[in-house]
């Protein structure tokens, strides 16, 4: 069904009829639901500081009581994709998404700080979100409202060396136009 047609199904249904259908969609898809509890009570910054610890326990996570061995870190950048195209669709402050961008390059660093990581795909991976996280922000027009601590991400990876450390300057050098 096109846009079009579906604008014409609509015009002709009743407003008690169309207020059922709302109702039916919300309760039967998850993602109605969701969508309505954040559109009337969208309390962004609850969602961002429980992204936040998602994030972080990819990479530093809970000892459960009662364990004897702390769980390993699994580093999985997808998470955080998952987690920030979450809040593109529910149409989240940009700001909000570009802290939480930020944020999960930011902790991954921390780990790696702290942490030999072998696998250069863990690399390539946060580059690839820095990048997104740049073209995001210079998109969204907040660039320079954040250009601080995407610096600060550049100089981490000269810190600590990293292999594609040069891959971050190029990025950055196509934002100083």
């Amino acid at each position: 069904m096109s846009k079009r047609d579906l604008k014409k199904y609509l015009t002709a249904l009743t407003k008690e009829q169309l207020e059922e259908q709302l109702v039916e969609l919300y309760e039967k898809f998850s993602p109605v639901k969701v969508y309505y509890d954040f559109v009337f009570n969208p309390k962004e910054d609850k969602l961002l500081q429980e992204a936040k610890v998602k994030i972080s326990h990819e990479y530093f996570p809970v000892k459960k009581p009662n364990a004897r061995w702390r769980p390993k870190a699994k580093m999985r950048r997808s998470v955080a994709q998952k987690i920030i195209k979450h809040f593109i669709s529910l149409g989240v402050d940009s700001f909000i998404i570009a802290d939480l961008m930020l944020y999960n390059i930011e902790i991954a660093q921390t780990y790696s700080s702290n942490n030999f990581i072998k696998q250069e795909l863990f690399y390539k991976s946060i580059f690839n979100s820095f990048e997104q996280a740049v073209i995001f922000l210079i998109s969204s027009g907040i660039f320079h409202e954040f250009k601080a601590r995407v610096q600060a991400i550049y100089q981490e990876t000269l810190q600590q060396k990293w292999k594609n450390r040069y891959d971050f300057e190029a990025i950055l050098d196509k934002t100083e136009i």
